[in-house]
């Protein structure tokens, strides 16, 4: 019963995650999602979804590269990235938080190339995860 609420609530952060990139001007693949994960469409981006996922990963957010319908790029280096929801919803993410991660995102991919960002962005993320621990009773026991 547990894992079932997991699911569907992983579905609802997908949703409210990719609506939260739509708005801000990013395009996905399918333009929405009905599931726990989509595709962010960066062809016509100065950057690409390799440098993306890396960017990302250095604000402590994990993504992967992936293809997008029509990609000029090769496959090593993409023009999109593949973003989910599991694993932010196993930690206790609700759909405040999951905008803001959306946030988040959009701050880095916005201002590619600027570490300060990435910095910040970063310490958002660690803030994030803080107040979300993977298990929750580590931060009691860490504690005593």
């Amino acid at each position: 019963l547990e894992f079932r609420r997991v699911l569907f609530r992983s579905v609802d952060n997908a949703t409210a995650l990719a609506d939260s990139l739509k708005d801000a001007g990013f395009d996905l693949v399918t333009g929405g999602t009905d599931n726990h994960l989509f595709l962010v469409d960066l062809i016509g981006r100065d950057f690409t979804g390799k440098d993306a996922e890396e960017a990302l990963g250095r604000a402590h957010i994990t993504v992967n590269k992936n293809a997008v319908p029509n990609d000029p790029r090769s496959p090593f280096v993409t023009s999109g990235i593949r973003v989910g929801t599991p694993a932010i919803t196993t930690r206790g993410f609700g759909e405040a938080e999951t905008v803001e991660l959306g946030q988040l995102i959009c701050k880095v991919l916005d201002g590619m190339g600027n570490e300060s960002v990435i910095e910040a962005v970063r310490n958002d993320v660690e803030r994030l995860c803080r107040s979300h621990p993977v298990y929750a009773g580590a931060t009691a026991l860490a504690a005593a």
